[in-house]
């Protein structure tokens, strides 16, 4: 029996719009509309239970999964949101044990999701440029419990006269606003046939990647968009819920292949 205790984290859920993420404290209580919900009385139950507030409304209290701590992130940047996180470890075959190289922490909920995955044997390396992000990254990345296997750094790739790597990186996520310019370096850095992908918002941006994946000797590129539409059952009146995530980002995939010609260099010759 899993029982809750001081500094046990839980997700107090009332319902899929209203729920709350919190580590236990005795002295804590959260107020909200349905009532106080006071942190003492979840210590000793099993998770599961539920909890009565003062305003006689109930909330469960659920053992919080890497899904909840994304979905709860606090926001820096825009996040990658499940519905893409899965299949990027599904197409990059991200697996315990493995090396990961991410250009862009951002709020962190990608290098968190990828962490718990390759845990305990594998680590991500992660690199950005904001020190605020950093910051705010490093905070969900310990909350989310995998700071052990993650390794952020102040260090912009683009412009690094050294890399930190020499091609043992099993995949690299990218997550910038210009992804072309650093497809050189992470060539560099990643074992033969590792996997890239990248996070672009627009068109324009996967059209420009893509020529530089095809100049950089990668194979295997694929480029997709993932919606998700919820459905509300409900006996006698189930349909789709009036609320979703639409469009989030594209992904582009590829793979490091060697296509057999000398490799012409892109950096200095890419539009901007």
């Amino acid at each position: 029996m899993d029982k809750i205790k001081q500094n046990s984290s839980v997700l107090f859920y009332f319902n899929n719009s209203k729920k709350w993420l919190a580590k236990i404290s005795k002295k804590e209580s959260l107020h909200t509309h349905i009532g106080i919900i006071k942190h003492s009385d979840a210590i000793g139950k099993e998770y599961g239970s539920r909890l009565i507030t003062n305003k006689d409304k109930y909330v469960y209290l659920l053992k919080p999964t890497m899904y909840d701590y994304v979905m709860k992130i606090q926001h820096g940047t825009q996040i990658v949101y499940p519905k893409d996180l899965g299949y990027i470890v599904a197409r990059a075959g991200i697996g315990s044990g493995q090396k990961i190289l991410e250009i862009g922490t951002g709020s962190g909920s990608l290098t968190s999701f990828v962490a718990s995955i390759v845990k305990p044997r594998g680590h991500v390396y992660t690199f950005d440029v904001d020190e605020n992000f950093m910051k705010i990254a490093e905070k969900n990345i310990k909350r989310a419990g995998v700071s052990k296997y993650v390794t952020q750094q102040n260090l912009d790739l683009k412009t690094a006269k050294k890399l930190p790597f020499d091609d043992d990186m099993d995949v690299a996520l990218i997550d910038l606003g210009d992804p072309w310019l650093i497809i050189p370096q992470v060539r560099k850095m990643l074992k033969g046939s590792g996997s890239i992908f990248a996070i672009c918002p627009t068109m324009n941006q996967l059209e420009k990647l893509t020529m530089a994946l095809v100049e950089n000797e990668f194979t295997d590129i694929e480029s997709t968009e993932h919606i998700l539409r919820t459905i509300e059952a409900r006996e006698g009146k189930t349909r789709h819920s009036f609320q979703g995530i639409g469009h989030t980002t594209y992904l582009c995939f590829a793979r490091k292949a060697f296509f057999g010609r000398p490799l012409k260099k892109l950096l200095g010759n890419q539009n901007h």
